[in-house]
């Protein structure tokens, strides 16, 4: 029997656009209330007006340290716990290493790996005294297959995936479920800096996906009876080589 979300408490990063956003309408759907965590205080605001009464903004820069910390504080002073997790802040970078720009690496590397690892310690000890919770790490396919066109999001990618796979096997004792949906590539924002002529291939051959598409896989994922983990759920448009 599957496990009910209605009434549940979740939160998800990232939740101004893209799979962030539809993961967070999909769980309003499922009868969830949600905390839509992002850094865009304008957008939140916007979107939850729009989601409605069971939607609530909370502005977090997952970057910074003291932001962060004030994370879970928002969250158990609206809803008063929290069963469900989604790290799925992140951002996107590819190309040749050869042109690549370190700096930007950096950034994309603090908020795929360190912001999100910090973000899901800010929650654990909460579900730990609890004795239950679900938590969602957006990967990437690239978490599992190296991608030659993107060598530094495959790396943070692969570093999501061991974290996952290891705080996993330390929380179960705690009935904490942690899991990763590993998506292909997904139409929103992150692919904007691929070359025209790679995207407009990728769409003509069917090779991307919708965001809802894998909100539908995190639904699932969160949907199974508690004695049952999804690892991992992999999702990819059917023309994909990988």
């Amino acid at each position: 029997m599957k496990q009910d979300l209605s009434g549940k408490i979740a939160a998800v990063t990232g939740a101004a656009s893209g799979i962030g956003l539809e993961c967070a309408r999909s769980l309003l759907q499922e009868g969830a209330k949600v905390a839509l965590v992002d850094r865009a205080a304008d957008t939140l605001t916007s979107l939850c007006e729009e989601l409605g009464p069971n939607a609530f903004p909370v502005q977090v820069d997952l970057t910074d340290p003291a932001s962060v910390a004030t994370m879970m504080p928002k969250i158990l002073d609206r809803f008063g716990h929290l069963d469900i997790f989604h790290a799925n802040a992140g951002a996107y970078i590819g190309g040749e290493v050869v042109d690549g720009d370190p700096d930007a690496w950096d950034r994309m590397l603090n908020l795929n790996i360190n912001a999100a690892f910090r973000s899901v310690q800010a929650v654990l000890p909460h579900m730990v005294e609890r004795k239950t919770g679900d938590i969602i790490m957006t990967s990437s396919i690239a978490g599992l297959v190296p991608v030659v066109w993107e060598p530094i999001y495959t790396a943070s990618k692969h570093a999501v995936q061991a974290f996952v796979h290891t705080v996993r096997r330390q929380v179960a004792q705690h009935g904490i479920r942690v899991g990763a949906v590993a998506p292909g590539p997904v139409i929103t924002a992150l692919i904007s800096d691929w070359p025209q002529a790679k995207l407009d291939e990728a769409i003509a051959a069917g090779g991307l996906m919708e965001a809802s598409e894998v909100a539908d896989a995190v639904i699932f994922m969160l949907s199974r009876p508690r004695n049952i983990t999804i690892r991992d759920l992999v999702i990819l448009p059917l023309s994909t080589d990988l």
